[in-house]
């Protein structure tokens, strides 16, 4: 049988531009989590902080700062950075320290204070970071991956500037039903036409900002969950964190030079795709099961790549499930429930742990007027640093 552990509170410090600390961000969700999940600060036994690279020494020790903000109390700590994955991966060593026996009950907290304008890289000159080179080589700040990634569907599968407008029309309608929410206003695809061109064909209505913000979870062991009275609790099933699979050294490649015959076989799937995957196999479940979905919509095209990689529809489909309004509240599968990035922006390290605590709140029949009917199995999805990502899946 699968290991899981119980969701047993969620918390959330809205989304925004506040120009105050990370620490004040996250301490916030994580009373709002303890208080969710009916439990005090002392009963915690371990804090799992997703980094901030951006919140100077304490952001790289947020496992740290956030327990000395609640209150030193004796609580392990760990902190894990991986950019937009590390709420999954915080979710992850959590889980892992569960099972383990070392803890019963984990407090998973990221939060964010973003700078204005495009994320850089911190550090200055890094010419051994990808995304320095990316970004001083190229000059492809993350907008204009993301217009390449746009460009790309259109070329191969016909997708128009029209579908990209419909994903931010979805989503924003949602994000103004969310109080968590820093967009809180329905858009027309006429708005997001309108919008300015900020790398073509994404207009700025297609991309998502960076923001400040928080989420926390309370994590614990089935058998705490059952000694505190839930019977039936949020369960995570299954948390994909896997790497890209390409060749690594010049060894693995092949001798091209001398033989026109040889080729690198391409990998059977995308990263993307492996994400799911790998999370599906863990839960034992396909995506037939699911009842929706948390995607990582950096960009709007990007998010209908999305239900091509989740399994979702089939290759160069996404932008007609869409049309046929299938990831729509009352559809098949609904996706981006929040309001998505689209609403919400970045908050790296909240990010993937926000999805989850959206993913939970359906599971409990507790979203409100997002809440999608009968809810029971829900997938979060994104990448994080250097080409992998991250995937978590939640049951009731």
């Amino acid at each position: 049988m699968t290991a899981e552990v119980a969701v047993l509170g969620v918390g959330m410090h809205p989304w925004g531009k506040w120009g105050r600390s990370f620490t004040e961000y996250g301490t916030a969700a994580a009373l709002a989590a303890l208080m969710d999940a009916g439990l005090d600060w002392p009963d915690v036994g371990s804090v799992v902080g997703a980094d901030t690279v951006r919140g100077g020494y304490p952001g790289y020790v947020a496992g740290a700062t956030f327990a000395r903000a609640l209150g030193w109390q004796g609580a392990r700590v760990a902190s894990v950075y991986a950019a937009c994955a590390s709420g999954a991966q915080a979710i992850a060593t959590a889980r892992a320290q569960i099972l383990a026996g070392l803890a019963d009950v984990v407090l998973v907290v990221g939060a964010d204070a973003a700078p204005k304008g495009f994320f850089r890289p911190a550090g200055g000159d890094r010419p051994d970071d990808p995304d320095w080179l990316r970004f001083r080589l190229l000059g492809a700040t993350n907008p204009a991956y993301f217009g390449l990634y746009a460009r790309r569907r259109m070329a191969v599968h016909g997708d128009t500037l029209e579908d990209f407008a419909l994903v931010k029309v979805k989503n924003a309608a949602l994000g103004a039903l969310n109080p968590y929410a820093r967009y809180r206003k329905r858009v027309t695809a006429e708005e997001v036409a309108a919008s300015a061109v900020v790398a073509d064909p994404l207009r700025l209505l297609d991309i998502c900002a960076t923001s400040d913000g928080g989420a926390a979870l309370v994590l614990c062991s089935m058998d705490f969950a059952r000694r505190h009275g839930v019977a039936r609790p949020v369960r995570i099933r299954a948390v994909s964190t896997v790497t890209p699979r390409f060749p690594n050294t010049l060894l693995d490649l092949p001798d091209i030079a001398t033989d026109s015959a040889a080729a690198v076989e391409p990998p059977g799937e995308t990263l993307r795709a492996s994400i799911a995957r790998t999370a599906y196999e863990e839960a034992g479940i396909g995506p037939e099961d699911l009842s929706l979905a948390e995607v990582y919509d950096l960009s709007t095209a990007l998010e209908l790549q999305w239900y091509e990689d989740l399994g979702l529809c089939g290759e160069g489909e996404g932008a007609k499930l869409l049309r046929e309004g299938a990831t729509a509240p009352g559809g098949r599968i609904p996706v981006n429930t929040s309001g998505g990035l689209a609403s919400f922006g970045e908050a790296v390290p909240a990010q993937a742990i926000a999805q989850v605590c959206e993913v939970a709140r359906q599971l409990r029949d507790a979203a409100g007027d997002r809440q999608v009917a009968g809810a029971r199995v829900g997938i979060t999805a994104n990448q994080g640093l250097f080409g992998h990502g991250s995937s978590v899946i939640a049951v009731r």
